[in-house]
């Protein structure tokens, strides 16, 4: 379509992760092992908890939806990168872009907020024991589960339509390997001030209100472990903890550089790639590896199921 000297954009370009051709078959070979290692210990994780009846308490609850959320985080941008690694034909649609922008954006802000659900849940299982039980039954835990997923969506929604209520009839060529706000910014040929800001508000206010969760419910179990006389208790505590503060601290701290350390949209956006691969990717394959490797109920309960099947 055509509209005075400017054609308006029916579907758009992804650039990819690089443009050397020589690369893109190992790189396939990288991301389809880093894709199906995601899938396949996130969806371990979830059989894992679903199956053992030791593992059905709140914080292996909000664990099973963190496995959940990485599978579709990764999927929401995983298959189409492979893709266009292998294709010549890098494009995808108006509305497929919009979709991806939706889903990979609901999911990011749903997987923050679940982070600081869990942290939540830390807090009350070490520095209130005696009423956690009563505290965190499971109507409480579903709703919580259900109000994270919420806020995700509507969030998404938001942001998604203020990105697709802009003009784009200039050009179509995409500077990143999905369909991510600052790179779509800078296609638009409306003025785009007034949404900058908003994703820089949204952003600074999700990653700020759910960290700030985070760290407040890691300062009171610090104080509570601290007053742990026995060196073994404050062992055990902590470890029940270091699995996920080594979650959050891996998925904000990339969320913040790409948010909001540098917030510009445009070329810069070429040298965030990799930061972008690592936590759309990578961290949710490195999730279920970092649980599974420090979690002793989840590493007992992976050997009785490969004993048991060796044993038939």
């Amino acid at each position: 379509m055509v509209s005075g000297n400017h054609t308006t954009v029916t579907e758009f370009v992804l650039m990819g992760f690089t443009d050397r051709p020589e690369l893109q078959l190992p790189l396939f070979v990288v991301f389809l092992v880093i894709y199906l290692i995601t899938l396949v210990g996130n969806l371990g994780m979830i059989l894992l908890i679903k199956v053992d009846s030791r593992l059905h308490t709140p914080m292996y609850y909000f664990l099973s939806h963190l496995a959940f959320i990485d599978v579709c985080y990764s999927s929401s941008i995983g298959p189409k990168m492979l893709q266009n690694l292998l294709m010549k034909d890098k494009t995808i649609s108006f509305s497929g872009c919009f979709v991806q922008l939706y889903f990979s954006g609901a999911f990011a802000t749903t997987e923050c907020f679940l982070l600081a659900t869990m942290a939540y849940d830390r807090y009350m299982a070490i520095c209130n024991p005696l009423i956690y039980p009563a505290i965190m039954t499971q109507r409480v835990c579903k709703e919580l589960v259900i109000g994270v997923y919420t806020y995700g969506f509507l969030n998404a929604v938001v942001q998604t339509v203020l990105t697709f209520q802009l003009s784009f009839c200039g050009s179509n060529v995409i500077h990143h390997f999905y369909c991510a706000d600052p790179p779509l910014l800078a296609l638009s040929c409306s003025d785009t001030h007034r949404k900058e800001k908003q994703l820089l508000i949204f952003s600074a206010v999700n990653l700020t209100g759910s960290l700030l969760t985070v760290f407040i419910s890691y300062i009171c179990i610090l104080f509570s472990i601290i007053k742990i006389h026995s060196s073994q208790g404050r062992c055990k505590a902590f470890s029940t903890c270091a699995s996920h503060l080594t979650v959050v601290v891996i998925f904000y701290g990339t969320l913040f550089f790409m948010y909001l350390w540098q917030p510009t949209v445009g070329n810069s956006w070429k040298y965030n790639k990799v930061v972008s691969v690592f936590y759309s990717l990578v961290i949710p394959m490195l999730n279920p590896l970092i649980y599974s490797l420090r979690n002793t109920e989840v590493k007992d309960t992976l050997r009785k199921m490969i004993e048991g099947k060796e044993s038939q």
